[in-house]
């Protein structure tokens, strides 16, 4: 383990990051959420974080770092108290997420992936969060902020560096970046239930299939399984000769 200062893996984090590792056959497994939790105990993915999760895993520091780069959602700089990012795949641009994203920059005095000055805010334009029914759509610590307007977006992340209580706009509270890492390693906040997994848009076609009384069709064997693959009630080439 490494030497202690202010970026080394203290035991606890180190027990935990074991504790990761244990959790599956192939501890090598573990890694995205261990990386997970060395962002949650330093702000950020730390040469130490990358030594210790090697450590544990058995693999060189260089395999760790190499899966630390490729992801964007793992951060070699300090993160803000607040994520926040701004959906500007093509759905959520031309339905203001670009404006959005430029009135952002211009409020917060901050470029792509960069904090403000005050540490609380970092600001990001994401990829497609699979969400466009509720275009445009931000994101804050990953929890969604739907329908939102450059008005709106400015009250937010003024919110957020005030100290206010701010909730997604499906219900959970926003808790710091640095918590919801920890989540995501794999630690329960006990927040889950605090808001829907899904919102009335995403849901219509659940109801019109309901109230239409559609169903699925049932899957009976003899249907066709693979391309080409002839089913159980015609004959094969062989039987027709």
């Amino acid at each position: 383990m490494t030497q202690a200062n202010d970026r080394a893996v203290d035991d606890k984090t180190y027990a935990e990051l074991q504790q990761i590792a244990a959790r599956y056959p192939e501890p090598r497994s573990g890694l995205l959420p261990m990386l997970h939790l060395v962002q949650s105990a330093h702000g950020r993915i730390t040469p130490e974080g990358i030594e210790a999760c090697a450590d544990i895993l058995g693999i060189s520091a260089a395999d760790v770092s190499g899966v630390a780069t490729f992801y964007t959602m793992y951060k070699r700089r300090p993160v803000g108290d607040y994520h926040v990012g701004v959906c500007t795949n093509t759905l959520c641009a031309v339905m203001g997420g670009d404006a959005i994203f430029s009135r952002l920059k211009d409020h917060l005095d901050v470029g792509n992936d960069e904090t403000t000055a005050d540490g609380k805010v970092t600001l990001e334009h994401i990829e497609c969060n699979a969400a466009c029914d509720y275009a445009p759509v931000m994101t804050v610590n990953w929890e969604f902020m739907d329908n939102m307007t450059p008005e709106k977006a400015t009250r937010l992340v003024d919110d957020l560096r005030s100290g206010a209580e701010v909730r997604s706009t499906r219900g959970p509270r926003i808790v710091t970046w640095r918590q919801a890492e920890r989540v995501l390693a794999g630690f329960p906040d006990g927040l889950a239930d605090e808001g829907p997994t899904a919102g009335p848009a995403s849901l219509v076609g659940l109801g019109i299939a309901r109230e239409n009384d559609w169903k699925a069709p049932d899957s009976s064997p003899g249907l066709v399984t693979g391309a080409g693959a002839p089913s159980s009630t015609s004959e094969s080439a062989e039987e027709k000769q």
